[in-house]
């Protein structure tokens, strides 16, 4: 998957996060747009939590907040992913024996 965030091409677009203002560059400026929300809201929320005011120890914090939902995301994908594996593993066992049972009784007549 390609990221629609890339710093040579695409259209530039201004984006505020944190009280600070971002030149960002990509293929899709309304998906820019909804990530600097997300970053800053994120950021936001963690600076409301805390009694920090650093806005690098702001960022990094709302960071892992970010990366911790997203691993626990791929993790519910790959447990989604892994059963989906398992039922049509099992399906196609189940159909192979169909086969099998069928193709018996074919040579059986025949």
């Amino acid at each position: 998957m390609e990221s629609m965030l890339n710093t040579a091409t695409g259209e530039s677009i201004v984006v505020d996060i944190y009280d600070q203002t971002y030149h960002l560059r990509g293929s899709d400026p309304k998906y820019l747009e909804q990530l600097a929300r997300l970053v800053d809201a994120r950021m936001r929320a963690v600076a409301q939590q805390g009694a920090t005011v650093d806005s690098l120890r702001v960022a990094v914090l709302a960071a892992l907040n970010i990366a911790d939902e997203l691993v626990l995301l791929q993790q519910r994908l790959d447990a989604q992913t892994g059963r989906m594996q398992q039922t049509l593993k099992s399906r196609a066992e189940t159909l192979a024996g169909m086969l099998d049972a069928v193709l018996q009784d074919t040579r059986k007549a025949g």
